[in-house]
């Protein structure tokens, strides 16, 4: 249940007692009933990806995807209704925040406001405990946690189907980071029905997440402005026709917990988004010269029997995929692998949820 406040603003009048509510009202006190509810919600790592979009209005992929929660890192969020203001005010990690990320959030509480029927503009507060804008899927989780807060502190009391099918308008990868554990995002362009469920909770597979850091720096091209280049590629649409065998195969080695099985079609698939990417118009380098030596190493490591394999999002920070088994000797060859300013671990977590 979302938090009731009350705020009572005197409105030229001073008054020497303390009448009933209704006199206040009568006297000038103008009540004003805000509503805020507070959640939390963890990025995504995609083993099979989507870049582009079929439909943009409807926000439908491209491609279905599949992904993994990330539990080391998340975002909380508070939304707070206030009639006074004039538009939705953005404050994330601290900081009064304008221009394009502002209006992106406004733009996306227009959806909730159309939903609820209720005009009311809201002051978010967002932090994060990992960088932004640096390929780690912030968006995602950013936009997971404004959607269940948002929607919530505006009284909805949406199914994690209808929240998910929501949380795309903000940022697609965002409806992967509603459910818990390994996540399937589907659409079916007929319907226009789109959202994601789990497919196994995240006690399934204890695979680690080893996220290694190369550069905290805001990337010049966010992923929503990267992907509309997308079509411009004439690898585009054969990468598109292929994704559901990637798609499946992924699930199956997920389902059979076969590590051999998803290092090979992980990093088939970020290496096809990547190839789109840089054959695009303009093309996108999201690699550093260091990503690209991080993934020729952890191929080799796999050859000499570790359980580790890479993919990347769109920024040069090289998600490291292991085994519990594994897990140690791949942080200590992260860790003095060079240029690798920091390494994050998580496991598979769970969904969204609401604070207290």
């Amino acid at each position: 249940m979302p938090t009731i406040s009350y705020r009572l603003k005197t409105i030229n009048h001073q008054l020497s007692s303390s009448p009933p509510l209704n006199a206040c009202l009568n006297y000038g006190i103008l009540l004003i009933i805000m509503m805020k509810a507070s959640a939390l919600a963890h990025p995504n790592i995609a083993f099979i990806k989507y870049w582009g979009m079929i439909d943009e209005d409807r926000r439908l992929p491209a491609n279905d995807s599949l992904s993994m929660n990330i539990g080391c890192l998340s975002t909380r969020t508070a939304v707070t209704l206030d009639p006074q203001l004039s538009e939705d005010v953005l404050v994330l990690n601290g900081e009064a925040v304008s221009g394009t990320a502002q209006k992106r959030v406004q733009a996306f509480m227009d959806h909730i406001r159309q939903q609820a029927d209720n005009p009311a503009y809201t002051l978010v507060e967002s932090t994060n405990n990992f960088p932004i804008g640096a390929g780690l899927a912030s968006s995602a989780s950013a936009f997971a946690a404004l959607a269940l807060a948002g929607s919530t502190a505006f009284g909805l009391n949406l199914s994690e189907k209808a929240l998910s099918s929501l949380a795309r308008f903000g940022s697609g990868s965002a409806c992967r980071s509603i459910p818990g554990g390994f996540v399937e995002w589907h659409t079916d362009p007929e319907t226009g029905e789109s959202y994601a469920s789990s497919i196994v909770h995240p006690d399934h597979w204890k695979l680690i997440d080893c996220i290694a850091i190369l550069s905290d720096e805001h990337k010049p091209v966010g992923s929503e402005a990267g992907m509309k280049t997308a079509e411009s590629s004439p690898l585009q649409q054969t990468r598109v026709l292929d994704a559901p065998r990637r798609l499946e195969a992924c699930r199956e080695a997920i389902l059979q917990r076969d590590f051999a099985a998803l290092a090979d079609i992980t990093e088939l698939d970020s290496n096809l988004m990547h190839a789109v990417m840089m054959t695009s118009d303009p093309p996108l380098f999201y690699w550093h010269p260091q990503s690209l030596a991080l993934m020729k190493a952890v191929r080799a490591w796999r050859a000499e029997g570790l359980n580790a394999a890479y993919t990347l999002d769109a920024g040069p920070n090289v998600h490291v995929i292991c085994t519990q088994d594994s897990m140690g000797e791949i942080l200590s060859r992260l860790r003095h692998f060079p240029a690798v300013i920091d390494v994050i671990t998580g496991l598979p977590a769970g969904p969204a949820r609401l604070l207290t």
